[in-house]
């Protein structure tokens, strides 16, 4: 036999390669966004993230501006955008106040709601596979926030509400697809949230120290890179098979936010984490069944 066999193929290891791509953006992003909000609002982090986005979309899509601006949704787009900017402020309220793998851990409940949501406005089915997901995506959220245990602090519950909100967008994309391209959809994202962001960023607008621009940079450049990251991994491989790495993110937080700030280990956190990503598991085999 074939050693060659043994080996992933060419298109799995660039799907693997391109989600540890995005793996490392998103959690550039949430570092930078926690060091920037440390002088300055989440707002003006929005900010800096919208129009460095939207000028490197620029250069992109002007070569081939005929073929991707043009649009007859504007309502989805706005709507869309909208959604995805009051969860984008509420995940980066959260970062400022919560453990960086509590974050992460609220935030992987959202491929839980996306199935509830896509089941209710969108007749997506769910078998026995995908409710399990559900409930045991749950029941490790109640394990994390433990209502009527401990004091559910505010920021938790935003980064839930987070979480929902980022479900909604990923229904939304998914009927959008079908009659827009992806770059289309990224490039007015950040055209309709560019005013939503300055605004509030020019009520209390605070020059970023020194330090901070390389963190600015970041910001902008993790944004646009999570996005192309993620559309080249699932180019080359199926969702069920890219998604799952972008777990790596919760270990690779945790690590993280004990090394550069000295956040303590949470059994109940790792225990619902757990729980999130298998109730996530099952429902990636649900789907996965419904397309045999």
């Amino acid at each position: 036999m074939n050693s060659s066999s043994f080996l992933p193929k060419p298109s799995l290891v660039g799907a693997i390669l391109w989600m540890l791509g995005a793996v490392v953006s998103l959690t550039l992003m949430a570092l930078a966004g926690r060091e920037l909000m440390a002088e300055i609002s989440l707002f003006q982090v929005m900010f800096f993230r919208n129009s460095l986005c939207l000028l490197a979309l620029a250069f992109i899509v002007w070569p081939r501006r005929r073929e991707i601006l043009p649009t007859r949704r504007w309502r989805a787009h706005g709507g869309r955008n909208v959604i995805h900017f009051a969860a984008q402020a509420l995940w980066f309220y959260g970062l400022a106040y919560l453990p960086l793998g509590e974050v992460i851990a609220l935030e992987f409940t959202a491929p839980v709601w996306t199935a509830v949501l896509a089941a209710l406005f969108i007749s997506e089915r769910l078998n026995s596979w995908r409710v399990a997901g559900v409930v045991l995506g749950f029941a490790g959220t109640w394990v994390i926030l433990r209502p009527g245990m401990e004091i559910i602090h505010p920021a938790s519950l935003a980064v839930l509400a987070s979480a929902i909100g980022f479900a909604t967008v990923f229904v939304t994309t998914k009927s959008m697809t079908a009659s827009e391209r992806p770059l289309t959809i990224l490039f007015y994202m950040n055209l309709v949230q560019l005013p939503l962001s300055t605004v509030p960023a020019l009520w209390d607008w605070v020059t970023p120290s020194a330090a901070l621009w390389p963190w600015v940079a970041v910001t902008g450049l993790a944004g646009l890179g999570t996005h192309y990251c993620f559309t080249k991994a699932f180019q080359r491989a199926d969702a069920s098979i890219a998604a799952p790495i972008d777990f790596v993110r919760l270990p690779l937080s945790v690590l993280l936010g004990y090394l550069l700030y000295s956040e303590p280990f949470d059994p109940f956190v790792a225990l619902g984490a757990v729980a999130i990503i298998g109730g996530n598991f099952l429902n990636i085999r649900g789907r996965a069944k419904l397309a045999d």
